[in-house]
């Protein structure tokens, strides 16, 4: 596996390094060690599919508070997704700066979104469907957003978003 720092601290571009031979190839997906190489030592306690209809539809900004913070090891499986992340630490020198990428099925690449960041995804393809490990279960009462639009962040989405839900739309925006 090949870590690829992020302009926010603690955020990693996890790349494979596949060995190929005339069957195919073979690639680590993930291995707890090499992860805490970076600094990554999250115990991932559950696993997460979503699968989206259309290209254009945006799900989040979403991540728990400090009573549960999650880290996140997103991975998009089929098409492709613009997967951005905020960092919401109040005590960053990065805090409200955001960083995308695009993760598709064929670069397989995946993305560490560590605890108290904001995390959304743009699917690119219709039928992009995603897979991602989490630090923490989800705990409803602990849970944030921000609005995808909020004009304080200033995300560049490369694409027009068509499809949201009524609570990713209404998540109030930040005051910067």
């Amino acid at each position: 596996m090949k870590f690829v720092e992020t302009p926010l601290s603690g955020a990693f571009i996890v790349e494979q390094e596949p060995f190929s031979d005339a069957r195919g190839y073979f690639a680590r997906a993930y291995c707890k060690d090499e992860l805490a190489t970076v600094g990554a030592n999250y115990e991932f306690v559950q696993a997460n599919m979503s699968g989206n209809v259309s290209a254009g539809t945006l799900r989040g900004l979403h991540y728990q508070n400090e009573t549960a913070p999650e880290a996140k090891f997103f991975r998009c499986i089929n098409g492709a997704v613009f997967d951005v992340i905020v960092d919401m630490r109040p005590d960053s020198p990065t805090r409200y700066q955001w960083f995308g990428v695009e993760l598709t099925a064929e670069n397989r690449k995946a993305l560490i979104v560590p605890p108290l960041f904001a995390h959304a995804y743009l699917s690119l393809t219709d039928g992009a469907e995603v897979f991602y490990q989490t630090s923490h279960a989800y705990a409803p009462g602990t849970e944030r957003g921000v609005r995808w639009d909020d004009p304080g962040i200033g995300i560049k989405w490369p694409a027009p978003v068509t499809d949201i839900s009524d609570k990713d739309r209404n998540w109030p925006d930040l005051d910067i």
